[in-house]
Order: C-alpha cells, then structure tokens, then sequence
C-alpha cells in the first residue's frame, strides 16, 4: 500500500522538475491529474485538474511536443493518457542540442560584433548584484585576452561562490594557460588558511601572490585588472555588488598602483599560504 506521504512526495518531486524544465504550471497540474485518475476525456481532465477546458486543448499540443501524453480515440472520443516520465530524456536531449546551438551562436555573435561598425562606447560600466552577479563577473574574467590577470584580494572567493563554480572557473583559465599575480590582504591569508584545513581543490597553477600588511595598506574590498577592465566587488556586511569600469586609461593607472603595491608585498607559498610576516 502506497503511503500518502510517499504520493505527496513523488508530486513534489514531479512538479519541482517540470517547473525546473520553464514548463508552465498548468501542464503539471494535467500531467498529474493524468497520473492520479489514468485514462481521460477533455471534460474529465478538466475537472480532476482545475484548469479551463478551452485552455486544456490549447496545452495538449504542447504536452505531445514534450511527449508527455499519448491520445487515443476510444468509440468516437479522444482519450488522454499520461505518457511514461521516462519520455522527458527526449526534452532533455532537445534541450541539451538548443543550448549547444545557442552557444555556437553567441560565438558568431562575438566574431561578428568584432569585425562591424557596431562597437561598445570607450568607456562603459557595469553594476553586477547579488552572488549570481559576482559569478557572472569571475566568468568574464575567463574571456580576457590579457597575457596576465592582475588582482587585489581581501577574501577567499571559493567559500563564496561554491566550489564546483570555482572549479569550473579554475579550469577554463587553465585551458587559457592564463597567468595571474595578486596582492592579497591579511583577512585573504586567514579566509584561504581556513579553507584549506578542511577543503581541496583545483588551483590556478600559474598563480603568484604577494602579502601586504594592514599596517602597510589596508585592503578592504578586491579588485581585477584585465584587459581594458577593472572589476572592483564586496561581499562584506550583508552588501553583496561589484562593479566593472571598462576604460583603458583607468585600467592602466589601476595596473600601475598594482605595481606598487606588488613591490611592497612578501611573497606567500602558494600551496600553504604562509608568509613569514604573518
């Protein structure tokens, strides 16, 4: 015997994933209407499921296309059956092919936003909010075209962003052969200490970093330099925003006050993150 329990459960679990799949709300209230009483008419499936009858023809085309039902004509009526959940592999593989296409269409996009008369103002600026905003801008940093990318650091981004996120991150600017140098502050040094007691992971192997002490200069919020780009982000006391300055001659200035801070700091073991002066 079926506990109820156990059907409340299977209905969640079936309308969290039609839901995650962008389908509406209607279709799974029919798709389950369909799993709770079999076998329907128009007029029944309307009742059993809440939604309109003129909008339940109106969805059946669109639950064929996702091969979610079957429809059967039985002594003159049209027969509605819940097809096998098994059948969404094929959404799922249509899917998976329109993603694909759409990534080889951004790239033309790219490559011919480069070479026509459209070009972005000299000087632009982005504001990003929220963690998935702060992830779109470390992902653009695996765009750059600079032979190195420069950063000022005061937290470990990992315990931030996710680790599969910042795996993914660490692998892309490896494929780049990406080099990177960072200044990073003490809260840095005592976030990735942290980190590593209890975390492994994929890291950057063409990465330096060099300490600056508090009492030397107080770094209180990171900063990327790429490109014709300077990224500057927060994520302290419950603010979480950043910011990117697309303009050369700042990103120039800022890839000089770099410099200078790079001439000041003690180089870190880049396994341990240890320095003598901590």
């Amino acid at each position: 015997m079926v506990k109820k329990n156990d059907m409340f459960g299977a209905e969640q679990k079936v309308r969290t994933y039609l839901s995650k799949l962008g389908l509406p709300k209607d279709i799974t209230d029919l798709y389950l209407a369909l799993l709770a009483y079999g076998p329907q008419t128009f007029s029944e499936l309307s009742r059993h499921s809440g939604v309109e009858r003129t909008r339940v023809y109106r969805l059946l085309d669109e639950m064929t296309a996702h091969h979610l039902i079957e429809v059967q004509s039985r002594y003159r009526r049209s027969i509605i059956l819940a097809a096998p959940i098994d059948n969404l592999e094929i959404l799922l593989t249509k899917k998976e092919q329109e993603l694909r296409d759409l990534q080889k269409d951004l790239q033309d996009l790219q490559e011919a936003l480069r070479h026509n008369s459209l070009q972005l103002p000299a000087t632009r600026i982005q504001a990003y909010h929220g963690l998935d905003g702060l992830k779109q801008m470390f992902w653009n940093q695996t765009r750059s075209k600079s032979p190195e990318m420069l950063s000022i650091l005061y937290e470990n981004m990992q315990s931030r962003t996710n680790l599969a996120f910042f795996e993914r991150w660490v692998e892309s600017l490896e494929r780049k052969s990406a080099t990177s140098r960072s200044v990073i502050s003490e809260n840095f040094l005592r976030t990735q200490q942290e980190w590593y007691r209890t975390h492994d992971n994929k890291r950057l192997s063409r990465w330096e970093g060099r300490y600056v002490p508090d009492k030397l200069f107080t770094i209180t919020h990171s900063t990327i330099i790429y490109d014709d780009v300077t990224s500057y982000y927060n994520w302290k006391d419950g603010e979480v925003f950043g910011i990117e300055i697309h303009n050369q001659e700042i990103t120039d200035a800022q890839r000089q006050f770099f410099e200078m801070l790079w001439n000041l700091g003690i180089k870190v073991d880049k396994l341990t993150f240890e320095s003598p002066d901590v």
